[in-house]
Order: C-alpha cells, then sequence, then structure tokens
C-alpha cells in the first residue's frame, strides 16, 4: 500500500478526513445511529442489535473510538459506549462551511 502523504494537508483536512474514513462502513453508521438512540450502552447490546459478529462489532467500535467519535468507559466487565460530540460538531462546522460556501457561491454545476 502506498503512502497517504497525509503530511501534506492541514490538520484540519487531516481530522476531517479521519472523522469522514470512520463512517465509511455502514455498520459503523448502524453503530452510531444506535448509540443515539440508546439511554445506555455496552458491547454486547450493539452486537444483538446488528448481524455481525462480536469480533466484527469489537473492531468496528475500536474504528469509531480511535477516529474520536465514540468514547468508551470501563463499567464492570463491559465497556459503555457514548457519541463524542466534539468530534459531531467539527464534522458539522465543516458541512455548515460548505453548505454556506456554495450558497454564496450559487454554484451553477450541472
Amino acid at each position: 500500500m502506498g503512502a497517504t502523504k497525509t503530511e501534506h494537508f492541514t490538520n484540519k483536512h487531516n481530522a476531517i478526513a479521519t472523522l469522514a474514513k470512520a463512517l465509511g462502513h455502514p455498520a459503523r453508521v448502524a453503530i452510531i445511529d444506535y448509540l443515539l438512540h440508546a439511554e445506555n450502552c455496552i458491547c454486547g447490546d450493539i452486537v444483538n442489535e446488528l448481524p455481525l459478529a462480536q469480533p466484527t462489532v469489537s473492531q468496528h467500535l475500536k474504528e469509531l473510538k480511535n477516529a474520536g467519535l465514540i468514547k468508551g468507559s470501563i463499567e464492570g466487565n463491559s465497556i459503555c459506549y457514548c457519541i463524542d460530540e466534539k468530534a459531531i460538531a467539527k464534522m458539522k462546522t465543516y458541512f455548515v462551511h460548505i453548505s454556506m460556501t456554495l450558497a454564496k457561491k450559487k454554484n451553477n454545476c450541472y
């Protein structure tokens, strides 16, 4: 695999790309949706909601956590996951910026 050359891009570009990459799998989007609606969550609950094996769900949780989209805290023998609102705010800011720029630009691209 070739080098990604992330050093050629700004920290902002790399941060948004990391978040977007983490959301680049439908299972991870489903996990985020589940966490949005769950009051409390442990890994076992997520496994019951998805048509995936426990190790696969754990890998997706790890990717989301490494990207900073979710946080996890140990509670007894389980890990309680929740959405990191700061990461969502970064993405929102980025997409609002795109939307506002496009509105000003009145893009005529068809």
